[in-house]
């Protein structure tokens, strides 16, 4: 089946389904729930939806540990709900992309409950083991560290080996040097393809190939060793195969999660002619703000900001960009980029922002109405395994430093992102009728749907008509990209140009006043107000004293 890119003209929503709509009442949102809200999505745009994991799994990571690639999570419905849903989906022009989690199974997966059971089991070279070192046998084969902390390496009594686990201990790294490993991907890929799915966001998938020399990594007690995994030695033999064999088969998106992709190798991982995967998540923005699963918060840099989007921007028209700014596993961009004093306008001058750039953009659940995080995390609220552990950790090992960690993770937490979806004003946010599984944001009472559905001044509104305004927009799909004073360290200035017929966009970053001067090959060329997130923005492109997180785009 050819190619249509589909995507290129996509707006995708990303649903974390444990937080998006509860059906039934036991606090944990569902297939049904999300059912119950597709007309929702349809009304504001969205023509396609990133399901985060429902498969089966015993949820030590909240679903990116599976035991069952073909079946759903008890909690979220059955495989008949799930038909429903993407029928659903399908009858409105909505397409379905599935999380692809396949770096590791949960250790409660057939395969690895065969592999651990003998040496000799035709399973157990679906996982990674080996030896451990000293005169017992009992201390790790290298220094390599869990995403999560700790040792990425876990001792087995029964056959007295170790197994490798980049993230937590009961998410055990599938071997993708065994064909067989490799030929399961391939049929689960297929198997979802043949009941409908559009493509796949593939998880943590830069980390499938391992140095099987097992060096000692660099000493980072973050990421130790991922300089023997991340795009290891045959990531682009593997990858290339399963888009040979699966994915290249259907008229199909895939998206991946991509540590270790920057805009120096990023050609060779997207570019259409490698033939590998369509487009990335990387991760050189949001390191601006944040380092990924690290503690510590960052100031926040808008040049540096600029020259990553910029850079991207510049790669040939066959490599694809994916545009985000929230996701699961990153607080909300609120207040990361603006104070919540300006809650509104710094949402929309993010929209426009982003959204005007080449690539696909990604809404996450909530980011449509403003949600924010918590004013004040506890203990009792985290969710998220990295933050107990971290907060666990600290709290067991070194507790002098417990309120920095407290103040970081407030700030920082994953768990802020993934609280339950703010859908009125009634109780728990209109999320369930029962008790939700993590909190409620307080703030719901004045941040929810109903709410900002009923405000036409609001950023629900904008983001619809933003998403309507792209849709099959040649100059925001096809245009090219010119960055203007690259170090202004308030304002990003960038214009897109298709066909003789351009869109400047001008975005301020602070709350301050600051001075706008038009470019001087751009004085006197006639132009006319096309978005904004002011009222009374000037009509014409002219200088301008920007207000606080003012942005506008001009047609030229």
């Amino acid at each position: 089946m050819a190619k249509t890119r589909w995507y290129k003209d996509a707006i995708i929503y990303q649903i974390y389904p444990r937080s998006f709509c509860d059906s039934n009442g036991d606090g944990i949102g569902d297939i049904r729930g999300i059912i119950s809200k597709l007309d929702y999505l349809k009304e504001l745009g969205i023509n396609c939806v990133w399901l985060s994991p429902c498969y089966k799994s015993p949820n030590d990571d909240n679903g990116y540990d599976i035991s069952n690639y073909r079946d759903i999570m008890d909690e979220f419905g059955t495989l008949e709900d799930w038909q429903e849903m993407i029928d659903g989906m399908h009858a409105r022009g909505i397409r379905l992309i599935m999380d692809l989690v396949v770096n590791h199974t949960s250790d409660e997966h057939e395969w690895f409950k065969q592999a651990r059971s003998s040496k000799d089991n035709p399973y157990r070279d679906y996982y990674i083991w080996h030896k451990g070192k000293g005169k017992d046998g009992r201390k790790p084969p290298n220094n390599w560290t869990s995403r999560f902390t700790g040792s990425a390496w876990e001792y087995d009594e029964k056959t007295g080996e170790f197994y490798l686990h980049l993230f937590s201990k009961k998410q055990p790294d599938l071997n993708w040097d065994n064909p067989k490993v490799r030929q399961e991907v391939i049929d689960i890929c297929n198997y979802w393809f043949e009941k409908g799915v559009d493509g796949f966001r593939c998880d943590v998938i830069t980390y499938i190939s391992k140095d099987k020399n097992f060096p000692d990594g660099k000493f980072n007690p973050a990421i130790c060793g991922d300089e023997h995994f991340v795009i290891g030695p045959h990531y682009h033999e593997y990858i290339h195969e399963l888009n040979e064999k699966s994915w290249s088969l259907y008229d199909s998106l895939t998206v991946g999660e991509a540590q270790g992709i920057t805009i120096d190798n990023a050609f060779d991982a997207v570019d259409e002619s490698r033939e590998e995967l369509d487009c990335v998540f990387t991760f050189e923005h949001q390191t601006q703000v944040d380092s990924f699963l690290t503690t510590v918060p960052k100031k926040f840099s808008l040049v540096k900001w600029k020259k990553i989007f910029s850079s991207w921007q510049s790669l040939p028209e066959t490599c694809w960009n994916s545009l985000y700014i929230e996701n699961h596993d990153y607080p909300r961009s609120l207040p990361r980029y603006g104070k919540l004093k300006y809650r509104v306008k710094v949402a929309k001058m993010l929209a426009i922002s982003i959204n005007f750039l080449r690539g696909t953009p990604y809404i996450y659940q909530g980011q449509e109405i403003g949600m924010t995080n918590f004013a004040n995390l506890k203990r009792k609220d985290y969710k998220d395994i990295v933050s107990i552990k971290i907060y666990d950790t600290v709290k067991k090992f070194l507790p002098v430093f417990l309120p920095i960690v407290k103040w970081a993770l407030n700030k920082k937490a994953r768990d802020h992102a993934r609280a339950p979806m703010q859908w009125n004003s009634e109780p728990n946010a209109g999320f369930t009728t029962g008790k939700p599984w993590m909190a409620v944001n307080p703030n719901y009472v004045d941040i929810n749907v109903e709410q900002a559905m009923e405000d036409k001044n609001g950023i629900w509104h904008f983001y619809k008509q933003l998403n309507e305004f792209r849709k099959g927009n040649e100059i925001i799909r096809n245009g090219t990209y010119k960055q203007y004073y690259p170090k202004d360290r308030n304002v990003w200035m960038y214009e897109r140009e298709y066909e003789g017929k351009k869109y400047v966009v001008i975005a301020s970053y602070t709350d301050k006043e600051v001075q706008f001067v038009v470019p001087q090959e751009l004085k006197g060329k006639e132009s006319k107000l096309v978005m904004s997130n002011y009222a009374d923005c000037v009509k014409t492109l002219s200088d301008v004293t920007l207000r606080p997180y003012e942005a506008m785009v001009y047609a030229l």
